[in-house]
């Protein structure tokens, strides 16, 4: 690693513009994106995927690769992603810092504590928490209904026992019994809050206008009600400035922030996001999981309140997810079997037709593996060109910015010679329920929605509170299109099963619940937690 004062210099940057933490890790000072403010914009790349599958579809280590083919290629690019959440480093998933040579580091630190960011929110959110029960324990002047209270404690960790709880037990000082529940960090309104606001008055407004409970007439009680927003902000004054830190090539990365996005809007900040676009001629962003979480709300939700507009899609898959779509254990992924991969490139193919009604040009991009042979690589490429897609192998794992220089020299031609003619799935005047039909049935492939009593009642209560004009924001499984992770393909005519809804007033979205997706995740049964070890020189192993 270089010191990251230097890979700040090369941007223009002076020590004295950045807040250290450490030689290798730093974040921008309200100075500098403040200086860069009336800068041009560079151009906005978003990398996305299918669904994602056992067998791996490397979408970071895509998005960290094509940043240092860039590079390579001599083109000012910047990488701006999320920062990984602890709780899957030590459950299924591991770290999420790329991979090979197309990785972010320092990896260890980036998977853990890294700047503080995500401690931060968790204290702002769980100082809310305590400000709410204090309150109704201290007399309840604002006559909260504690069979309303909507907000939820948070913790950056797999912990299902926590999903459902009762506080208050014990003596009369101990505060009012009630069942209270849990969210992993990366799924509080915070989280979302941080990651979509411009600067320090936008999160205050934010932060003031979340919901936390409703009162005995049935009317909103916000964190501004409970004067909780000052202190709030104070704790997060540092984690709203973005991180950077740098590739195994020296490529500059903006790290900040980390919805989930099958439970949240899945993108990184959009600080992160515009000054990255300042910065340089290049952003390439991600978003979570599949197109049909991370990307359709980077447009749908980011795009739609910042005015963002991306000029070209990546979207990325390998031959392995595609034959596991078809229907292949994996366990028998290295063979060569055309069927299969005919039988599940019909994933690949939705996911196609989806980004192409946002009207952005697309470069559909094989992340490459050793076992995949010439006919399945051919059968793709063909496959993509067919329907309008330009097309790359990366190489990135094995050979970092070489390895990408075919990818990234496709997206440079594309921005060249396509235009993007950007534009959202749906107009803000739609009711919800139409909003959450757009989706379900344009980009999930649902033949119709089915709506339970309750979350009828719930969407009917926000539109009369005034929030029918917010964008809608999914959680549901990522591992299909559907809200059921055991159908692969592309599912056709299902039902999606909307199970509650509720509002996020400070992020500016209505979350709706389908299937049986979960804001707190549990561990598995051999957590990744059981290879993680650090040795007798500090040294941490295990974690990838």
């Amino acid at each position: 690693m270089e010191p990251i004062t230097e890979v700040a210099g090369r941007l223009g940057i002076g020590p004295e513009e950045l807040e250290l933490y450490g030689r290798y890790k730093a974040k921008l000072s309200e100075e500098y994106l403040q200086k860069i403010n009336g800068r041009p914009d560079g151009k906005l790349i978003l990398v996305t995927a299918i669904n994602p599958t056992p067998a791996g579809e490397g979408k970071t280590t895509t998005s960290v690769g094509l940043g240092e083919a860039f590079g390579r290629l001599h083109k000012k690019a910047i990488v701006a992603l999320r920062e990984p959440s602890l709780g899957p480093c030590f459950g299924i998933k591991g770290g999420a810092a790329g991979g090979g040579y197309a990785q972010v580091v320092p990896m260890e630190e980036l998977n853990l504590h890294f700047t503080g960011d995500f401690h931060a929110i968790t204290s702002a959110n769980n100082l809310l928490a305590a400000v709410l029960d204090n309150h109704i324990q201290q007399g309840n002047e604002l006559g909260i209904d504690t069979r309303q209270i909507v907000w939820k404690r948070c913790m950056d960790m797999n912990d299902r026992a926590l999903r459902n709880i009762v506080v208050g037990l014990g003596g009369k000082t101990d505060g009012v019994v009630r069942e209270d529940h849990f969210v992993i960090t990366v799924a509080s309104e915070i989280m979302a809050i941080l990651c979509l606001a411009e600067n320090m008055k936008d999160l205050k407004e934010r932060l003031s206008r979340i919901v936390v409970a409703y009162n005995m007439a049935g009317e909103p009680v916000t964190a501004g009600d409970l004067k909780a927003v000052g202190a709030m902000a104070a704790l997060l004054k540092d984690a709203i400035k973005p991180n950077l830190v740098q590739t195994l090539e020296h490529t500059p990365v903006l790290v900040h922030g980390g919805p989930f996005a099958n439970i949240a809007h899945g993108c990184n900040s959009v600080r992160a996001t515009k000054a990255a676009l300042k910065m340089a001629d290049y952003c390439i962003t991600e978003a979570g999981f599949g197109a049909d979480l991370g990307a359709e709300k980077f447009f749908d939700i980011k795009c739609r309140m910042t005015g963002l507009k991306p000029d070209a899609v990546v979207l990325v898959a390998t031959v392995r997810a595609l034959k596991y779509n078809g229907g292949v254990p994996k366990t028998e992924l290295a063979e060569e079997n055309l069927d299969a991969l005919k039988g599940g490139i019909v994933n690949l193919e939705k996911h196609i037709e989806n980004l192409q009604k946002y009207g952005v040009p697309i470069v559909v991009t094989l992340n490459s593996f050793v076992t995949d042979t010439e006919a399945e690589v051919a059968y793709v490429e063909r496959f993509c060109r067919e329907r309008g897609c330009e097309f790359a192998l990366s190489e990135v794992w094995e050979k970092g910015g070489e390895g990408g220089i075919a990818l990234a020299e496709k997206v440079l031609e594309t921005i060249d010679t396509k235009e993007s003619h950007f534009h959202v799935l749906y107009e803000d005047s739609l009711g919800l329920k139409e909003k959450i039909t757009a989706v379900a049935t344009e980009i999930y492939g649902a033949g119709n929605v089915n709506f339970a009593p309750a979350a009828l009642k719930q969407i009917s209560r926000l539109e009369a509170l005034g929030f029918g004009n917010f964008p809608v924001c999914m959680a549901k499984t990522q591992y299909s299109l559907s809200d059921d992770p055991a159908l692969l393909g592309r599912p056709q005519g299902f039902e999606l099963n909307v199970r509650e809804v509720y509002v996020s007033a400070g992020a500016g979205f209505v979350v709706v619940l389908t299937g049986a997706v979960m804001t707190m995740p549990g561990l598995p049964k051999k957590p990744a937690a059981y290879q993680i070890d650090v040795d007798e020189d500090g040294r941490i192993t295990g974690l990838f």
